[in-house]
């Protein structure tokens, strides 16, 4: 293991044992090569390999080792930064207009449960617990967002619930909040052991995964694409998916100029007593309030509390959160206090300029999309699957997503070395009153 930061963290120590890969060596062929060995990558090999097709995954480190391993592990239905009424009047009538939005914010809805009952399929052995999403809101004005939410998305057949202050209470075991919602499809998992899960079965049905494959050029050979590794290895195929996201590099021009890494903090504290832990989220498995600078919480079945948060600067990491983060628990959680942590860790979040999913067809034949923006468990989950659809020969037109020419941003290389400043700004925003 050559990633210290990945190994130090909770999932890397608590989840079962990865299947057994290799490097490339050499060159084979595949019907579709895959670029990353996350939730995307893997989730397209499965359903691929179930169609009876040949599926090859080229993963530069372990599996799991970007941000689908390194994630706090709840599992949201929704959007982070974006209302889906806002998502369906603003998608441009060239990728579809407002009924392709739609689709989009019906496949967001429907993303929990399709992830869930993907692993209830396969037996994953993965810690999932499908009991729920819950969405405090930290200031009473941010109740009115709760409540536009959850009319937005029960119109959309969304299991949503709208809160009052003694509901989330009851939920979450914190009079920190005033209010709130939740989405009973939503839930929280093993992230890393989800993602050898996923892995597991795929290579069960008959794809191929090599790790320790870092793919570094795509490129047109014959009829096929030709993607190769810094090993000297290739994969020959007709079709390329790249699901690298917030990971994305040089591999295909531009992509990575579409999207920012933004870093996560991770954290885990040691087992609590266990009636403290009965007190916490006993009516939910899974919290994520409304602030920018994000208050989030679930428990390990361990009964550890695994939280985190943001930094703008990133030196002295580790002491700094146990400080920021311990003073946070204690807040909102007073019967836990400040806690001791034994697991400090962070990964890279893609966020986008406007919050939405950006898919496209790089060229014929070549797939990709970036910004989970934060929602990557379950909506990375849905796009492999839909991604191995059109694989399979389904036209781009007829899948739930919006596809657009790749636009990369202005100013990325200045906008990527400033974007955790933009954590300074949500804290500022998180101080005013919500006005619709």
């Amino acid at each position: 293991m050559n990633d210290p930061v990945f190994a130090q963290s909770f999932w890397y120590a608590s989840a079962p044992v990865a299947p057994v890969t290799q490097a490339l060596e050499g060159e084979v062929t595949a019907d579709v090569a895959i670029v990353g060995a996350g939730y995307t990558g893997l989730s397209c090999a499965l359903y691929l390999a179930e169609a009876g097709a040949r599926a090859v995954v080229l993963e530069s480190g372990e599996i799991g080792s970007g941000a689908s391993g390194r994630n706090n592990g709840q599992v949201i239905p929704t959007f982070s930064r974006i209302e889906p009424d806002a998502l369906v009047a603003s998608t441009p009538a060239e990728q579809g207009g407002r009924a392709k939005g739609e689709e989009l914010v019906q496949l967001v809805a429907d993303s929990a449960t399709f992830t869930f009952d993907l692993i209830r399929k396969h037996g994953m052995d993965c810690d999932a617990v499908q009991r729920g999403w819950v969405q405090p809101a930290h200031t009473p004005g941010r109740v009115q967002l709760a409540e536009q939410r959850v009319a937005a998305w029960a119109r959309r057949g969304a299991a949503v619930e709208l809160l009052d202050r003694s509901g989330i209470e009851r939920v979450t075991g914190s009079r920190f909040w005033h209010g709130g919602w939740m989405n009973r499809s939503g839930g929280c998992l093993q992230p890393l052991a989800y993602c050898r899960e996923l892995a597991r079965v795929a290579m069960a049905k008959g794809a191929l995964v090599f790790t320790g494959s870092r793919a570094t050029s795509v490129s047109r050979q014959g009829t096929r694409w030709r993607v190769s590794t810094a090993a000297g290895g290739a994969v020959l195929a007709e079709r390329v998916v790249i699901a690298t996201h917030a990971y994305s590099n040089g591999l295909w021009p531009g992509l990575a100029r579409t999207v920012f890494p933004v870093n996560s903090y991770q954290m885990a504290t040691v087992p609590l007593p266990e009636d403290v832990q009965r007190s916490l989220l006993p009516g939910a498995a899974a919290c994520s309030d409304t602030q920018g600078d994000l208050h989030f919480f679930r428990l390990s079945p361990e009964g550890r509390l695994v939280t985190g948060g943001g930094l703008v600067f990133q030196a002295d990491y580790a002491r700094r959160l146990r400080r920021r983060i311990g003073e946070r628990v204690a807040r909102v959680f007073p019967r836990v206090g400040i806690p001791d942590f034994d697991f400090v860790w962070h990964g890279a979040v893609g966020v986008t300029l406007d919050s939405r999913p950006h898919a496209h067809e790089l060229a014929p034949g070549v797939l990709a999309w970036v910004g989970c923006n934060g929602r990557g468990v379950a909506l990375a989950t849905c796009a492999g699957a839909h991604f191995a659809r059109a694989c399979l020969g389904t036209p781009l037109a007829q899948l739930p997503l919006p596809f657009s020419p790749l636009a990369q941003v202005v100013g990325h290389a200045i906008g990527k070395r400033i974007a955790s400043f933009a954590l300074a700004l949500f804290r500022w925003r998180d101080k005013q009153e919500y006005r619709p």
